[in-house]
């Protein structure tokens, strides 16, 4: 049986990484095609991807309804800005870039360590509600703690590269996804996937067949913020600004509709309705007052006609080609 589960994991990674491959190839080559603006729409499609891959991670898999993932991508970006500035004056030395986003994905990391044992014993509507009271609370300190964070006039940070050109960025967070779609999918094949698909299904029976939950409740909210965390660095120094605005619960309500938009449980569904979701955005920029209003009447037909959203629709479909071009050809 370990054998033949063995055979199956190099199956499914090879045809991960095949896969990945063809799609790292695609991306790599749109900015020769794409004007400077598309270049930094598909950019930042990039980064609400691994938003969406990670909180799918720990809502998808381990069934813990987090509304606070947003904030943990502001924890990320304020700690690397916070220890770029600050850290350097107290050191009195130039603490390089490459250190700072690490570190960034290392304190989301450990806040949601932190905010994962609170939550140890609480379910659904509990859950959802104690993490977004955590969201709040957090952009409450970004907004009040003036002389630290800069409060509403925003925090300025250094960039990545010293250029108004966007490609650079756009291949940074191209290389982040790839990053964090591997980790997703390793976590997801590996046991630890197995145990946090039972903390989901059943959390008393995967405890009675001797899954620690805790740990792995600590595990899924860790890595999952720890994504965040990095994604949330990684638009700081590409923006240069730090606000409280992207903390505001409509970005969290972006990220669900992101992820039940693409396909909920699935694993390339949320990256699939991050990136739709960011261009139709786009698309709706000079009816923004209506965006909101059409997604959230969008995943209500998800939700009713097809649950599995739009991955699971074009994996259908594509399903039933062969037997289609067979019965066109008789």
């Amino acid at each position: 049986m370990t054998l033949l589960w063995g055979l199956g994991m190099n199956k499914s990674r090879r045809q991960f990484f095949m896969t990945i491959g063809v799609l790292a190839v695609i991306a790599a080559l749109l900015p020769l095609e794409l004007g400077e603006f598309y270049v930094h729409v598909v950019a930042i499609g990039f980064f609400y991807v691994m938003l969406a891959v990670s909180w799918n991670l720990l809502a998808g898999y381990a069934g813990q309804l987090s509304l606070a993932h947003h904030a943990f991508a502001a924890v990320g970006g304020y700690g690397s800005a916070l220890l770029l500035q600050y850290g350097s004056e107290a050191l009195k030395i130039d603490i390089p870039l490459w250190i700072c986003i690490p570190f960034g994905a290392f304190v989301a990391g450990l806040v949601g360590y932190g905010l994962g044992s609170v939550c140890l014993n609480m379910r659904r509507i509990y859950l959802a509600v104690t993490t977004w009271a955590f969201a709040e609370s957090f952009r409450l300190w970004v907004i009040s703690e003036y002389e630290i964070t800069r409060g509403d006039l925003g925090l300025s940070t250094e960039l990545i590269f010293d250029t108004s050109d966007p490609t650079p960025f756009y291949y940074v967070f191209l290389a982040g996804t790839i990053f964090c779609l591997w980790v997703v999918f390793e976590i997801i094949r590996s046991p630890a996937g197995f145990y946090l698909r039972a903390l989901r299904d059943d959390e008393e029976a995967a405890q009675a067949m001797g899954v620690d939950t805790v740990r792995w409740k600590r595990f899924a909210f860790t890595v999952s913020s720890a994504m965040a965390g990095f994604a949330g660095t990684l638009q700081a120094h590409y923006i240069g600004l730090l606000t409280p605005t992207p903390i505001k619960f409509n970005e969290m309500a972006i990220i669900l509709i992101m992820v039940i938009a693409g396909g909920l449980r699935s694993f390339w569904g949320p990256a699939l309705g991050a990136m739709f979701i960011q261009v139709v955005s786009e698309a709706l920029r000079d009816y923004s007052e209506y965006r909101m209003v059409l997604f959230a009447v969008m995943v209500i037909i998800i939700m009713r006609v097809y649950r599995e959203g739009l991955f699971g629709m074009l994996r259908d479909g594509m399903a039933k080609l062969p037997s289609l071009s067979a019965s066109g050809s008789t």
